[in-house]
């Protein structure tokens, strides 16, 4: 029997990240490859196929689908069944279907690709140094897509018409600008303009907008430059007065700021770059990376004072790479706000919220609906290890290893903000979003909420929040839990933090978790945040904590850790510390009025946090009084710490169900060694290694207690890699898997995915 004797006709339905990343085109090209006919379109749940030939073909056919789909899509899942055969005239694809139950995917932003970065820089091509330039492979995705399914009608682009060149280019089948969306070009796309702070035009000479804003860069200007997600804040990161300046206008205190290297061999001469953290900065996605600065870097002072890492991102849109090219020397980027708020993203915002700011703004006329600050990792071990998840990540989604019965919304903690939605197995964590501190913040938050739900067809019937009360995000939930609403579930915020890291390692436990940071709501109304606890995901229980201490002032305590300190040596030394420490004499003004607050525990709640316990080493060691962002303290002295030191400060461990760990142990060691003479290098070193010497000892106690084998970490403290890597090795070298954050952050940014992971196994376990 031939080929053409025997025809079958396959009915096929793929799901997951398969729209906007050229999935359409590829479909069509491969059908018409193997010579069968049918047709391809995108409808609201992903992409269907209808694909008609011989048995033997349509068999191939499938094959490849799977073995060689475009680089960007992301296949979830793939349904097919035979059907009827039809009287087909060819391959074709088909208009967009808007009908039905909203499921379909939306690709993250991605990085510009090398061929049109090759058209970009040619002279003879049509877009050359065209800024918007674009394929199926690169470019603007989730920050322009307006609603489902993924067609240019449904994009920022809906407003620029085709030129005949790109129409042409769109419609056929072998150029890789096929069904791209955002195609465009000088002649029909989206035009840049330079404007001064008051919106007035600058006239550009030669009329190049780009090479103008980089003359203004080399002179010593702020530049606020629009990107894909939000504005970026320029300076040359050179020029000590220009990045002084924009620190100054824009409110940062000691917050690094971001550099954007022109390429990677620029990279490598600013930071000690390895294999992995090359692969990392060049990868489509194109985070900041937090890298190792060399000492003989040529950088401002004021780019990050004191900080031994910088961020380092590449160029990732053709108008970042063109900028890059005209201002070859590094150039500060960072978030387009003031300080805690939003970024923004309409011209409009940016010259009334940084008018005071920028003294030009580079803008453009392509709308963004979505904003998206820049991620920031780290690498470690080899992998990516997140620290703020957002642009060329999310909306990407991931799996929860417990599907959810129903639809839900986990709204996140206070700090770091993100929320996550969830439905079945799919979860979607919210580009960063921020600290909920003030009134636009929390705008933001709610209308981001707002959106995905609509884009994404969920309608939350649970509501998961932290137990904290005062949090804006728990508040925004319990108002969300009327009669009619969602039903609410509390979940505790360092239960969240390990169900996070579980979830993130497709993991349900039970596991031992240690969850270090800051601060977070105890189920006993104290402040914990250095917990060891035995958790699943759906229940937890507090195995042992650091023995809590007052927090003199509360909330002041975290913007002064001098007031940690004060605590600490009174719970160390039984309120007689060594006279003439200079942390006391430094706060003489303020030092006995504290102390006195923290032994009658009148605003001064007590708290267990591993975070406050570094806070109070930093200000004994002379590290660091008072800080300018959260972890400023602790991420001071670990880049103080000795690494060659082996040195520690013993520990107590105390008491029975849960244990007691005594952190104040660690603060009397350090100033034995501070009275004694020793450097604060070293002092560092062994607090750090005392602390990791006390948390292995509790996790190995656990370990033979429970007959547990796996060790979860998470928390913001965590992000200190020092801690992270020594207690991750001492676990492992005896003989226990230990897990880590691979696909969000391990701070407060992961909180909201592990109260979905926590919410999906609860609502499972009821059912």
């Amino acid at each position: 029997m031939t080929d053409g004797d025997t025809q079958t006709r396959r009915r096929i339905r793929v799901e997951g990240i398969v729209q906007g990343v050229g999935f359409r085109p590829f479909v069509y090209t491969l059908a018409t490859r193997h010579g069968l006919t049918g047709h391809v379109g995108n409808d609201t749940t992903g992409v269907y196929i209808e694909i008609q030939g011989s048995p033997e073909r349509v068999a191939s056919f499938g094959d490849d689908l799977l073995s060689h789909a475009p680089p960007l899509a992301a296949i979830e899942r793939v349904s097919n069944e035979t059907i009827t055969c039809r009287d087909d005239s060819g391959f074709h694809i088909d208009g967009s279907d808007s009908e039905g139950q909203r499921a379909v995917l939306v690709s993250p932003d991605v990085g510009t690709c090398a061929p049109c970065l090759s058209e970009l820089f040619d002279p003879n091509d049509r877009r050359y140094r065209y800024p918007f330039t674009n394929c199926t492979n690169c470019g603007p995705r989730f920050t322009i897509v307006t609603d489902v399914p993924y067609d240019r009608a449904a994009t920022t682009m809906a407003d620029f018409a085709m030129c005949g060149d790109c129409a042409r280019e769109y419609h056929t089948p072998t150029d890789r600008r096929f069904h791209a969306q955002p195609v465009c070009c000088p002649a029909c796309g989206p035009t840049l303009r330079l404007v001064d702070a008051d919106g007035r035009a600058i006239a550009a000479s030669p009329a190049d907008p780009i090479a103008t804003a980089a003359a203004l860069l080399s002179e010593g200007h702020v530049v606020a430059v629009k990107g894909l997600g939000g504005y970026h804040l320029a300076t040359d990161a050179t020029n000590q007065e220009a990045v002084a300046t924009l620190r100054r206008r824009k409110r940062r205190g000691e917050k690094p700021f971001a550099v954007m290297a022109a390429h990677l061999d620029q990279a490598r001469h600013l930071c000690h770059v390895d294999p992995a953290e090359a692969r990392t900065l060049a990868c489509p996605r194109h985070p900041i990376v937090l890298l190792r600065r060399r000492t003989q870097a040529v950088l401002a002072e004021a780019l990050a004072p004191g900080e031994r890492n910088l961020g380092v991102m590449l160029p990732y849109t053709p108008l970042h790479h063109l900028l890059a090219r005209e201002h070859p020397a590094p150039l500060t980027m960072t978030s387009g706000n003031l300080a805690e708020e939003p970024i923004v993203c309409t011209e409009d915002a940016a010259l009334e919220r940084l008018g005071g700011v920028a003294d030009y703004f580079l803008v453009h006329d392509r709308p963004i609906h979505a904003r998206a600050d820049d991620s920031v990792v780290r690498v470690v071990a080899d992998r990516e290890y997140p620290i703020r998840r957002a642009r060329g990540y999310a909306p990407a989604p991931l799996p929860l290893p417990h599907p959810a019965p129903r639809p839900l919304l986990a709204c996140g903690a206070e700090l770091k903000s993100t929320f996550c939605l969830a439905t079945a197995r799919r979860a979607i964590v919210s580009s960063h979003i921020g600290d909920l501190e003030n009134y636009e913040t929390l705008r933001c938050f709610t209308e981001e909420i707002a959106r995905l739900s609509r884009l994404f067809g969920i309608k939350p019937q649970v509501v998961a929040h932290d137990l904290h009360p005062e949090y804006l995000s728990t508040k925004y939930a319990t108002d969300l839990a009327t009669p009619d609403g969602p039903e609410p579930l509390g979940v505790q915020h360092h239960h969240a933090h390990i169900a996070s890291c579980l979830a993130d390692n497709g993991h349900s436990g039970p596991v031992i978790g240690v969850a270090f940071d800051g601060l977070g709501y105890g189920t006993d109304a104290t402040m914990w945040g250095g917990e060891f606890l035995v958790a699943d995901l759906t229940s937890f229980e507090r195995r042992a904590h650091l023995v809590p201490v007052a927090m003199p002032g509360g909330a002041a305590a975290v913007k002064e850790p001098w007031r940690m300190a004060a605590a600490y040596l009174d719970a160390a030394f039984e309120a007689a510390p060594p006279p003439g420490l200079a942390v006391a004499e430094r706060n003489a003004h303020h030092w006995e009025h504290v102390r006195a607050v923290a032994r009658a525990g009148v605003n001064a709640p007590l708290t267990s946090s591993a975070g406050r316990l570094f806070d109070a080493v930093a200000a004994v060691v002379g590290v660091r009084d008072r800080v300018g962002y959260e972890g400023h303290a602790a991420l001071e002295l670990q880049q103080r710490a000795d690494p060659h030191e082996r040195g520690h400060y013993p520990v107590r461990i105390t008491g029975a169900a849960p244990l007691r760990v005594h952190g104040t142990d660690l603060v009397r060691g350090a100033v034995d060694d501070l009275c004694a003479g020793a450097d604060p290098a070293t002092i560092a070193a062994r607090f750090h290694n005392g602390l990791t010497d006390a948390a292995a000892r509790v996790c190995l106690h656990l370990a033979e207690e429970t007959g547990l084998g796996q060790v979860a970490l998470s928390g913001g403290v965590f992000q200190n890699t020092l801690l992270l890597g020594a207690l991750r090795a001492r676990l492992e070298r005896r003989g226990l898997r230990v897990l880590v954050h691979e696909r969000v952050p391990t701070n407060d940014g992961g909180i909201s995915f592990g109260q979905a992971a926590v919410a999906a196994a609860t609502e499972g376990a009821r059912a």
